[in-house]
């Protein structure tokens, strides 16, 4: 009992303290995985000693492992490595083996053994997918060419963490010392054949099994049934003298290629996350920042490697690749760090007893400080690389830029499309048809091949860059249309274009509303997906209930001109959660009581407006009215339904009771009908 009290104890104030760390980086725009370690080196047992080293929390953390290692095989495409197979197998392989053999040497040269150091430079070659994807999202880099290369190698890594994980067991087994190369070889060939032979045995039985499992239409027995598959494949190679993680892998790289493969993300995530997060807090309390001092030269060194090392390496292999000055030392930057896979790698090769203490704590130490460093250079990566090469960057910018301006210099009164997926093309189909001429930019080297080879005006071309947009003809053009998908990328075109052309239309398509203050501030003509198509099947509706197509054409016209305020807002019921940081705007229905503050009072004394709401209905009795008049007095009884953000309501709702921004309401008296 005692043992479970101290257990519960330790989990509780992890999760305090995992909360508080992980709100104040994510406010600072770090990644949550630094907070995690954080947590861990304070209360570890070299610091603070809150949480003691515990067997328990160990193996929480190593089936965390398991978890990522799962949801990486998930994410692990066949046809996306075919399509990318060039750079993955050419670029990212050869970053991994020369940052691997750069990193023994240095780590032998410093006194480690050659199989703790293979294994610890192995860690070190290693990139942080989760920091590299999310900031370059957040930038909108992620289709541009440094993205693209970027992302290439990071898929080869996460494929190279599997012959680590074999050679951790193999090179660490009792005999591993007087094995010969030969042995250890052959170790790697048969855990290699039984690589293939799980991946045969999943093939014929996964697909069939969750069809079964599917048919039942539960939740619990699909989500029971995912992890009995993901950790019997962890057991199944543990067995066998592997790692837990390498199962777990497999399994999930067959999930990938099932139609299941979304819901089973979705399902593993708070799995994944929760013991993600314990994995990095056990990690971080290995940390022991007392004997730092003493190892700083060594730390400063791998530190050095990993940031400027590792982007030099990367934009020397990048350049060979035919990838020009500037993208090449942009790629290598956006890579400069360790990763979380080399945490697990570390983890697993100390506990097999590859690695000393003071050579575990010199290698996490760098690798920690290489991810904090790591979010500020990627966002600055274009600037440094602006000042590093200085001219010779802008002028291949513009070289490039100039190159394409003379393709398609011919064109005029044109429309420019910026993103061409369905569409993109669809648009530029009803052009063609009406004999207007357009040039379409998409970064998707796919489409962009497949659609010029069958005669579309289509380039390779980064729209969020103003000399791009200006060679494509900007000034000459009649219209920009942006199609993309990602409302970030669609606002950085729209600054763009706007700031060199101020009168141009800009018509923007977007699926959420997050930026369109921002974009409608920049003049742009907004269309929302979901509520253009609203406007579409209401048409379509009043037409075969008899209304004359005059009438349909003002109606929707004047639903358009209004912005779409007339469906912006809805009651969304029990997703209202999932939704509430996407900035929507929400209905909230309150009754009014007698004793009511709001009794009594003209709908302008409560000045709603203030709050960041306002009076969308108000019904009484039988009767219900829309924008009710400022000067009507509200009486017991009525029920209004509000509108504005989620988060504003309970302020508006203890004015209306209580006539106090800062009182509670009656909980009794809110009747929760949305929000």
């Amino acid at each position: 009992m005692e043992h479970t009290i101290e257990i519960l104890h330790g989990i509780l104030l992890l999760l305090v303290l995992s909360v508080g760390a992980v709100a104040a980086f994510r406010k600072f725009n770090l990644p949550p995985i630094l907070g995690y370690l954080l947590v861990g080196a304070l209360t570890g047992p070299y610091a603070l000693e809150w949480v003691k080293e515990n067997e328990d929390f160990a193996f929480m953390g190593e089936v965390g492992v398991v978890f990522l290692l799962f949801a990486i095989g998930l994410e692990f495409s066949v046809q996306q490595f075919m399509a990318m197979r060039r750079t993955i197998l050419g670029l990212g392989g050869m970053q991994v083996i020369l940052s691997t053999l750069g990193g023994l040497g240095v780590l032998v040269f410093f006194g480690m053994a050659w199989k703790g150091a293979l294994i610890a430079a192995g860690a070190m070659a290693m990139s942080s997918t989760a920091i590299v994807v999310k900031q370059l999202t957040d930038q909108a880099e992620m289709r541009a060419r440094h993205g693209q290369l970027a992302l290439g190698i990071l898929l080869f890594q996460d494929i190279a963490v599997v012959p680590f994980l074999v050679m951790i067991p193999v090179l660490s087994g009792e005999n591993a010392a007087s094995k010969t190369v030969l042995e250890i070889l052959l170790n790697v060939g048969a855990a290699g054949a039984l690589f293939v032979l799980m991946l045969v045995i999943g093939h014929y039985t996964l697909r069939p099994l969750f069809h079964y499992i599917s048919r039942a239409q539960s939740t619990e027995l699909f989500n029971i049934t995912i992890l009995l598959v993901a950790l019997t494949a962890a057991w199944v190679t543990a067995s066998l003298g592997l790692s837990l993680a390498l199962g777990a892998f497999l399994a999930g790289m067959l999930l990938s290629e099932t139609e299941y493969k979304h819901q089973i993300e979705t399902e593993i995530r708070p799995f994944r996350d929760i013991l993600m997060g314990i994995f990095f807090i056990t990690v971080g309390a290995k940390l022991n920042v007392a004997v730092l001092p003493e190892l700083w030269q060594p730390i400063l060194l791998l530190v050095l490697g990993l940031t400027v090392g590792k982007t030099l390496l990367v934009a020397i292999l990048a350049r060979a690749c035919s990838a020009d000055n500037g993208t090449a030392l942009r790629t290598g930057m956006v890579l400069a760090q360790g990763g979380e896979f080399g945490f697990a790698l570390l983890a697993l090769a100390l506990s097999n007893g590859m690695l000393t203490a003071n050579e575990s704590q010199t290698v996490l130490a760098a690798i920690i400080i290489s991810m904090a460093l790591s979010p500020v250079i990627i966002r600055h990566n274009d600037t440094l690389t602006r000042k590093l090469l200085a001219d010779s960057y802008l002028r291949q910018r513009y070289k490039d830029a100039h190159d394409f301006s003379l393709e398609v210099r011919d064109v005029e009164n044109h429309v420019i499309i910026c993103g061409y997926r369905r569409m993109g093309q669809g648009l530029a189909r009803l052009l063609d048809s009406q004999g207007i001429p357009f040039i379409a930019l998409d970064l998707d080297p796919l489409i962009v091949k497949e659609t010029s080879d069958a005669g579309d005006p289509v380039w390779f071309a980064d729209a969020t860059r103003p000399e791009i947009l200006i060679a494509a003809g900007l000034y000459r053009a009649r219209m920009v249309i942006i199609t993309v998908i990602d409302i970030e990328v669609a606002k950085h075109i729209t600054e763009a274009a706007r700031k060199e052309k101020a009168d141009i239309p800009i018509l923007v398509r977007t699926r959420d509303d997050r930026q369109t203050p921002a974009l409608e501030a920049l003049s742009a003509t907004v269309l929302h997906e979901p509520m253009e198509a609203t406007v579409m099947v209401a048409e379509r509706m009043l037409q075969q209930l008899g209304s004359k197509p005059d009438e349909l054409l003002e109606i929707t016209a004047s639903i358009r001109q209004d912005n779409y305020r007339f469906l912006r807002s809805y009651h969304h019921g029990d997703k209202a959660k999932t939704i509430q940081d996407r900035g929507e705007s929400f209905l909230h229905t309150l009754t009014l009581q007698s004793g009511d503050y709001a009794c009594d009072k003209a709908i302008s004394e409560l000045n709603l407006q203030r709050l960041g709401v306002s009076i969308k209905t108000l019904r009484r009795g039988d009767i219900r009215g829309d924008q009710p008049d400022p000067d009507m007095r509200l009486q017991a009884g009525d029920t209004l339904v509000l509108e504005g953000q989620a988060d504003h309501f309970r302020t508006a709702g203890n004015l209306l009771r209580n006539g106090s921004k800062s009182a509670k309401s009656k909980p009794e008296a809110v009747q929760e009908n949305a929000a």
